[in-house]
């Protein structure tokens, strides 16, 4: 009786936490703090996910959203020169599209809560699974679809060889990284010893 009870308490957790999360990526004035917002919010529909047994949404989640795609729109912020007193100039000029596109959606999910659900015949129980959903996607992938993963590896090979490629392009007056001669370096051709007198410079 006590793990239904916690598993309860910390969905309604989470999701007030994503919903205040929600809410300060669209109030949020500085676009820093919408982008940490955002990070936060991400977190929690991750946290919500495991709850629901699906580990491997909640990684996907983390790893892919998380650690790359909102840290980047966090950089990107960061670096930009973002003038907010413009930005605020031109808020009560889109104020009435705003609301109008505000009510068109409230009017639809309105609409949407009043009608009527459609009865359809309970589903039969799954049956139940005793080996992790990772653990059965792995097995799926590097069986069944081994031959289209290697290509997707494949073909983000080439893409990565073709930036490095186009990247690396012979310029002028650049100088590069000579690894061999680095190694080979001596003593003497790095380091001169010399005997400064008292009182007396180079």
């Amino acid at each position: 009786m006590l793990a239904p009870l916690l598993t309860q308490i910390a969905f309604y957790l989470f999701s007030a936490a994503l919903l205040a999360m929600a809410s300060g990526v669209i109030l949020a004035r500085n676009p820093v703090h919408s982008v940490l917002f955002l990070i936060m919010a991400f977190f929690n529909a991750a946290c919500l996910f495991i709850l629901m047994g699906a580990e491997f949404l909640a990684m996907i989640l983390l790893i892919v959203y998380i650690g790359a795609v909102a840290v980047l729109f966090l950089f990107v912020v960061m670096m930009l020169d973002i003038d907010f007193v413009a930005l605020r100039e031109g808020f009560w000029n889109y104020l009435p599209i705003g609301l109008a596109l505000g009510v068109v959606l409230a009017s639809e999910l309105i609409l949407l809560a009043a009608l009527p659900t459609v009865a359809l015949a309970p589903a039969p129980p799954p049956p139940e699974i005793l080996q992790p959903n990772i653990e059965r996607l792995g097995e799926v992938l590097y069986t069944r679809y081994a031959h289209f993963f290697q290509m997707a590896g494949i073909i983000l090979l080439i893409a990565m060889v073709g930036a490095i490629v186009l990247t690396l392009r012979p310029r002028e007056g650049i100088r590069r990284q000579e690894a061999a001669r680095q190694v080979s370096r001596k003593r003497e051709d790095s380091v001169e010893i010399r005997k400064v007198q008292s009182g007396e410079g180079l």
